[in-house]
């Protein structure tokens, strides 16, 4: 598999190349968000670690450069520590974030759920699976979803979490049961984290995202798709 690390830290880039390819994995590196948007239309990554704060263009915009063509995995880096950092980048589209100094162990456990994720939803596996609930539809064969005839574009944390939902129509799922079974990780502090994605799907599948047909809170509980 092959990962891109975009970081200014030298230092950064040199130590995360060094644990990705103890794991096997192919690296490729960038120093700022041009030369990331450069290393990924030349070598086609299957997962990207981004720093935020870079010269010439940050992470951020080059995430939302990257996330008009495809869905490749991002997991954000920096330096700041405040859940208002962690929620603007999963709100941009990030799949996930990782504060800087961090524990190398966490972030190739976090790689490696990211990239079992973007396998499962890529590979050619067959599944013929469509799930359906009024205007929505999600097709786990072409990994697509379609409201009301209308392609709608998600990350792979959006889909992992809207195709559990689907599947299960009617059943609440709480904020740590969902964050276990699609992140792959027991819950920590997840709140913010499911929050975020749930409000992004939201704004993409709902006419009203602030009147939800589809993706409702049970207040107190957790989320559903309700049966229509």
């Amino acid at each position: 598999m092959k990962i891109l690390i975009c970081d200014d830290d030298y230092e950064i880039v040199e130590a995360i190349e060094i644990y990705l390819k103890s794991e096997g994995y192919t690296t490729y590196k960038a120093y700022n968000g041009l030369e990331a948007l450069e290393e990924v239309t030349k070598n086609k990554p299957q997962l990207i670690i981004m720093d935020i704060m870079m010269p010439k263009m940050d992470g951020i915009t080059a995430m939302l450069k990257i996330r008009h063509e495809q869905n490749i995995p991002i997991i954000l880096l920096s330096a700041k520590s405040e859940d208002t950092d962690k929620i603007i980048g999963l709100q941009m589209g990030a799949d996930d974030y990782i504060t800087k100094p961090f524990n190398p162990l966490e972030l190739l456990a976090r790689v490696k759920s990211q990239l079992r994720r973007y396998t499962e939803l890529g590979g050619t596996k067959v599944n013929k699976s469509i799930y359906k609930t009024g205007g929505l539809i999600v097709d786990d064969l072409t990994k697509t979803v379609s409201v009301d005839g209308e392609e709608v574009k998600l990350t792979p944390v959006q889909y992992k979490i809207l195709l559990l939902l689907i599947q299960n129509l009617g059943r609440v799922f709480s904020i740590d049961e969902l964050y276990e079974k699609v992140w792959n990780e027991m819950a920590y502090n997840s709140d913010n984290t499911v929050a975020v994605h749930i409000r992004n799907i939201r704004e993409k599948i709902e006419i009203n995202p602030k009147d939800p047909k589809y993706l409702k809170v049970v207040w107190g509980i957790g989320y559903k798709i309700e049966k229509i």
